[in-house]
Parts: structure tokens; C-alpha cells; sequence
């Protein structure tokens, strides 16, 4: 299973950001008339700055993204935020002096583009000098198919693709599939690309099956059938073009950074307003019935199949089957306030210290013990998926009545379901629907809540 990955991206879009504000709000300082300096002018500055990003998609940067798109996203970005200045200094603040506003955006837009393709040239060079930041790719496909991308990835070392092997298929299609499969866990492949007119309908599916089900990332080479009919998403390697199968929302920085903010707030309300007097009580009277101790921590995966602790409320007596065995309904183990907590959910309120730290969001995927993922990735397909995202303290599928024992396949099937489809169309509001559905379920009583 795909343990990590070495990228830096998730660390250089936070520090870009955090760079242009400085720039811009060090210039404002510095050039703009005391009349202007005030904070909400730079509240203003910062907030419009964030906005337009987004929808320019200025900091969608990527190691395949050409120059010539870094600058036009630039022009965008300039144009936009002058005018919003403009905008907004001229209702506002009544101030006409124009000569000022566009001299102070320009050399903060200047700053930022020397800044911007600074780190791009400076990434590329480090691939390139120190082997960092690559992934390790194999393509699949015939000899003519292939040789396009494979020449792209030796030729340009410096996008961070490191071609480990090309595998041409020919009469034993089954067989070099095969051993593709085997040589991507064996070497810790990271990404798959197959040339789409080389392979059959069973074939993609097949791969599809594989990297879904193994955490890998598949991409592939259009040809001219296959574009008409399957929907793809399109990116391109120089002048190639590359479609990637699966869109998940969360991938993008914004979107992590809206819902990071939601579990943040979320999680320190609960931790704050409900947590910091029930913990105690139920400290009391967990103690009282049983010996052992307050909180029950069990290892789960998470995010990319990482391991984490799981805190909850003690519901059970102690026993050596606790990290084995799921509950079951009338389950001997379980204590006289276990059953209150399990019933009403109390008993999971612990996991927004988890929100908190980062291992969980308030909502996604239900994340099982570890010996139960391991049953389950082999038995279901399309389990790992689940493991794109964050796990969470409730979920799409827990509202849908398949939460608490898995007592049918078809239990796990259609949790597994549910938790795709909220990768696949993950939004604030989904989020917010969730939750709300969540709390009435919790006041209602849910059947299977033991």
C-alpha cells in the first residue's frame, strides 16, 4: 500500500501564499499615503488578493504547467486586482489618485511573478541536480504509442517524472499486465499511464481496479475512440495531452483549506463548549462502573492508509478482543454507560481531538481498525479509495444507515459506495447536510447505534 509520497506542494502553495500577502501588504505600507494604510484597507487587500486566486487558479502551478500559462495567469491576476482596487478605493475612500494605486500594484505584481517563477525554475532544479520531488511513473502501451511520453519524461528530467520502465504490450497482454501490476508494488510506483488505444474496454478496467484498489494514481494517453465516450480530466505534458480518471475535490489547495478551516472551528466549539465539563463527568462515572481507563485509543487508518490513534470514550470492559472484534448488538463487553454513550454517539466525541490534530475531519469516511481495513481491502473492491481523504467522525454513508457493524457484505459494499461518491462530489454544503443529519439521527435513535 502506497505509504507516502515525496511531494512538496503541499508545502509551497501555504508558503506562496503567505509570501504574496507579505509582499503585498509591505508595499502598501511603504508606498501608499497614510489615508490608505488603514486596516481595513489591508483586510481588503489580503481577502481580494485570495479571491481572485481562486478563481484565476493563480497558484495551480504544477510541475507539468507551462511558462506561458504562469504568465497569463499573472496578466489575469494584475488585471482583475487593480480593478477591484480601483472599486474599492474609489467607493470607500474617496480617493483619486490613481498614478499611486497602479504604481504600488505593479511592483507588488512584479515582486510576486519574479517570486512565482523564481520557485518554479528553482523546483525544476532541484529535480534535476538533487533527484528530489519526483515520482516514479511507468507507461503502458505499444512501442509507437508510448514513445511520445516516454521520450517527454527522459528529455525533461526537471518536471519531476522519473520513467522507471515501459511496458509494450503484444500477444501476452494478460501476462505483461500482470507483471506490470507486480513490478508497480514491488518498486513503489507512483503513477500509471496507459496508451488508451492499445488497451481493451477489460483492460482499463483492470487498471482502474488495480491503482483504486493499491492507492497509485492512473493517467492516460487519449486516442481518438475513447475521448468521445469516457469522462476524462485534461492536463497537458508539454504539447501531450494526459487525461486523469478520477476528479476528487479535496485534492485541490482551496478546498483543503475550507475544510481544514470548517474542522478547525468545528472541533475546537465542541472541544470548548461541550468537551471541557463532559469529559470529567464521564470520567466519574466510567471509573465508577469499571477499572481501566477513560479514553479507549485504537490505531485506524487514515489519510493515504497512514496509521493514527483513535480516541474515544471507554464503553467496554477491558478485554484482549477490543482491537479485534467490532461490537455486536447485545455485546457482553459493553458497560451500563457504555450503552448510553454508544447510543446517543457520545462515545465518539473525543475523535475532534482528532479534527483538531489533523488525522480526521468532522466529516468523511468512517475509518475501521486496522486489522479490518486489511479484510476489507482484500474482499471489497474499491475499499482503498476511501483512503484518498481524511477519515471522519461521521459520513455520507453513516447517514444513510450503514454505520456501526458490518453484518452483511453488502453492509461494506454500500458504505464503500456512499464514501465515494462524497470523494467525488465533496462540497462546504455536503459537508454542512451531513453534519446536521447526523445530530437528528443522533436525537432520533438510530438502530443500529449499540
Amino acid at each position: 500500500m502506497k505509504k507516502h509520497i515525496g511531494r512538496f506542494s503541499v508545502y509551497i502553495r501555504p508558503f506562496s501564499y503567505c509570501l504574496d500577502l507579505f509582499i503585498i501588504n509591505s508595499l502598501a505600507y511603504a508606498l501608499l499615503l497614510q489615508v490608505l494604510n488603514g486596516i481595513y484597507y489591508h483586510v481588503f487587500l489580503s481577502f481580494s488578493w485570495i479571491v481572485i486566486s481562486w478563481n484565476v487558479g493563480f497558484y495551480e502551478v504544477y510541475r507539468f504547467t507551462k511558462v506561458s500559462e504562469i504568465f497569463e495567469k499573472i496578466v489575469k491576476q494584475y488585471l482583475v486586482f487593480i480593478i477591484i482596487n480601483f472599486a474599492y478605493i474609489g467607493y470607500f475612500i474617496k480617493f483619486s489618485e490613481p498614478s499611486i494605486i497602479v504604481k504600488f500594484i505593479t511592483l507588488a505584481t512584479i515582486f510576486i511573478a519574479f517570486c512565482k517563477l523564481f520557485i518554479y525554475y528553482f523546483l525544476r532544479k532541484i529535480r534535476v541536480v538533487f533527484g528530489g520531488n519526483f515520482r516514479k511513473v511507468v507507461i503502458v502501451g505499444s512501442e509507437t504509442g508510448t514513445k511520445q511520453l516516454s521520450d517527454f519524461f527522459n528529455e525533461n528530467p526537471n518536471y519531476g517524472y522519473k520513467l522507471v520502465k515501459t511496458f509494450n504490450i503484444n500477444n501476452n497482454r494478460k501476462d505483461i499486465i500482470n507483471q506490470c501490476f507486480e513490478f508497480v508494488l514491488r518498486n513503489k510506483i507512483d503513477e500509471i499511464y496507459c496508451v488508451l488505444n492499445d488497451l481493451t474496454t477489460t483492460d482499463i478496467d483492470n487498471f482502474i481496479d488495480f491503482t483504486d484498489n493499491n492507492l497509485k494514481t492512473l493517467k492516460f494517453i487519449p486516442g481518438d475512440n475513447e475521448v468521445q465516450v469516457r469522462n476524462f480530466k485534461q492536463v497537458y505534458y508539454g504539447y501531450i495531452p494526459i487525461f486523469s480518471l478520477r476528479n476528487i475535490p479535496l485534492d485541490i489547495l482551496e478546498n483543503k483549506i475550507i475544510k481544514r478551516i470548517f474542522d478547525l472551528l468545528f472541533s475546537i466549539f465542541v472541544i470548548v463548549v461541550v468537551l471541557s465539563w463532559l469529559t470529567p463527568l464521564l470520567a466519574i462515572l466510567i471509573k465508577i462502573e469499571s477499572r481501566g481507563p477513560i479514553f479507549f485509543i485504537q490505531k485506524r487508518n487514515g489519510l493515504n492508509y497512514h496509521e493514527f490513534d483513535c480516541y474515544k470514550f471507554r464503553s467496554m470492559a477491558i478485554n484482549e478482543k477490543a482491537h479485534l472484534e467490532q461490537v455486536s448488538k447485545n455485546d457482553p463487553r459493553i458497560t451500563k454507560i457504555g450503552k448510553i454513550i454508544r447510543k446517543t454517539s457520545i462515545d465518539e466525541l473525543p475523535q475532534f481531538f482528532n479534527v483538531f490534530l489533523g488525522h480526521m475531519s468532522v466529516v468523511g469516511p468512517r475509518p475501521h481498525m486496522v486489522s479490518h481495513t486489511e479484510m476489507y481491502a482484500k474482499k471489497v473492491d474499491k475499499f482503498m479509495v476511501r483512503h484518498f481523504i481524511k477519515p471522519g467522525i461521521t459520513g455520507l454513508a453513516q447517514t444513510k444507515g450503514y454505520r456501526g457493524e458490518v453484518e452483511t457484505e453488502k453492509d461494506i459494499i454500500n458504505r464503500v459506495k456512499y464514501d465515494i461518491y462524497y470523494l467525488e462530489n465533496w462540497s462546504l454544503i455536503l459537508d454542512v447536510k451531513i453534519v446536521f443529519m447526523t445530530v437528528i439521527n443522533a436525537i432520533k435513535g438510530e438502530e443500529k447505534a449499540y
